[in-house]
């Protein structure tokens, strides 16, 4: 079994009801829910873009099959729950990404891991801290408190939590 971390983000419908829709579904696709993150709240990306702001938090799965397997899950699940993939940073109603995969580094076509761009986003390092405190990212092995701390206060300052929920 693999310990794995994904994340969940959405702007459009209910997050917080998509996000108990999408861990029933990882749980009956297999996986173990472990824990999840409080929910976070993030302006669209790109700023102006006009979209509703992001809802988001992390995950804590145990999964007995490989990484491609569980991505194939998490994009069944995000059609499941409405996503169209459109144009890049498009709203969407479920976003579903692996962040680490038992520590795996991976680089294939259609799965980079540990997630190419996690290092740089507070609406997934924060989350991501809740649940786990001491992880370290497999790359550099630093800590998830260096990351947090490099995040410039300009993409740190508009994130906030929302409080817990149960899914």
């Amino acid at each position: 079994m693999s310990q794995v971390y994904i994340a969940l983000g959405a702007n459009l419908s209910n997050p917080k009801e998509t996000f108990s829709l999408a861990i029933e579904s990882l749980q009956l696709a297999g996986a173990k829910v472990e824990m999840v993150s409080g929910l976070w709240q993030s302006p669209a990306w790109p700023v102006g873009s006009g979209q509703p702001d992001y809802i988001n938090a992390c995950a804590k799965l145990s999964y007995e099959g490989g990484a491609p397997d569980l991505l194939a899950i998490l994009q069944r699940i995000e059609a499941q729950q409405g996503r169209v993939r459109s144009v890049r940073n498009a709203a969407r109603t479920l976003d579903l990404d692996i962040l680490d995969f038992g520590g795996d580094i991976l680089h294939s076509e259609y799965l980079t891991l540990p997630h190419p761009r996690m290092l740089s986003r507070g609406f997934v390092l924060f989350p991501l801290a809740e649940i786990a405190p001491r992880w370290a990212d497999p790359v550099s092995g630093k800590v998830i408190s260096d990351w947090i701390a490099r995040l410039p206060l300009a993409d740190v300052g508009p994130i906030q939590r929302l409080g817990t929920w149960r899914y």
